[in-house]
């Protein structure tokens, strides 16, 4: 079944052309059965890359899904244009009155700051209050899974010696649950991040199941035990090449950076990556919005009893 995207989104032609189905919302509009709603707060500087990135994966089920994209109000990306915005984004208070059935949080570069100090930290805290009654499952990523921790579990981050970039082994707690089903007992995922969170403090949590984790990068997958949160220390999204671009960046910044471990050939960033995570990307969305969105979401909204109406 097809991904529904806003028409015209420049997303949409390369993800055609990597054979995903697509359809613009014009014609998806015309089929008669009930697509999941999808929201994705994308806090990514380079929006049209994330967008794509989260595209490919959302659209590789055999669920219609209708994707919202979702810009904050209180900042304004520099490394976008505006008409971009205008044309395929919604600010919280244009859409605060609907219900979806998954949203999104994506990474966002400004982990070295206090929560609380991040211009726009009241918009998402507010947004994931709001999520708490309008959207049945959230899948948090990087940055967005540690506000979330943060948010929800009172877990706070701290920085690292030294950013964690490459590519990490990690090893799965639980094979029965389903969001990693199908997952090798041991697997590899990308990381990019100066600070962390506590393993122990993730482990010992009373309302968290740590999924996943990675001796040398912490915890990657973390469940919440209403299975409503899921929070991806990592970026599973991301293509063979996104880290050597970071990379690149930082270089040209004079930042004092290192070669992300375990992902250049021969450690040349010279050579090109290859990507080796790409089939658990894959089956991580597949299995949320199967039996964390789709099993579980009301068919109607609207006949959802003892419901708490969110009011601004």
């Amino acid at each position: 079944m097809p991904i529904n995207i806003p028409k015209n989104l420049p997303a949409g032609e390369i993800l055609r052309k990597e054979k995903i189905f697509v359809m613009e919302e014009d014609r998806a509009s015309t089929q008669q059965i009930r697509p999941l709603n999808i929201l994705v707060c994308n806090l990514m500087p380079e929006k049209e890359k994330t967008e794509l990135q989260l595209l490919r994966l959302l659209g590789n089920t055999p669920l219609q899904t209708n994707v919202t994209f979702l810009n904050t109000a209180t900042y304004s990306s520099r490394n976008v244009s505006k008409s971009h915005l205008d044309s395929f984004y919604k600010t919280f208070h244009e859409i605060k009155h609907r219900r979806f059935d998954g949203m999104i949080i994506t990474g966002a570069p400004v982990e070295r700051m206090e929560f609380e100090d991040v211009s726009y930290w009241e918009e998402i805290s507010e947004i994931m209050d709001w999520a708490q009654v309008n959207v049945t499952s959230c899948m948090y990523i990087c940055w967005g899974a540690q506000a979330a921790l943060y948010k929800h579990f009172n877990i706070g981050k701290f920085e690292l010696p030294k950013k964690c970039s490459g590519i990490y082994s990690h090893v799965i707690t639980d094979l029965t649950v389903d969001l990693v089903r199908g997952f090798s007992d041991e697997y590899v995922a990308p990381h990019s991040r100066h600070t962390s969170v506590s393993l122990e403090e993730v482990r010992n949590h009373p309302d968290l199941h740590l999924l996943s984790y990675s001796e040398e990068a912490g915890p990657f997958i973390v469940q919440s035990k209403d299975t409503k949160h899921i929070m991806i220390t990592g970026h599973l999204e991301y293509d063979a090449t996104t880290l050597a671009d970071e990379y690149l960046r930082d270089v040209e910044k004079g930042e004092p950076v290192e070669i992300p471990v375990n992902y250049f050939p021969e450690n040349d960033p010279t050579n090109t990556p290859k990507n080796t995570w790409r089939a658990h990307s894959y089956l991580l969305f597949y299995n949320w919005l199967n039996y964390y969105v789709y099993q579980e979401t009301p068919f109607d909204w609207h006949y959802v009893e003892d419901t708490i109406e969110f009011h601004i």
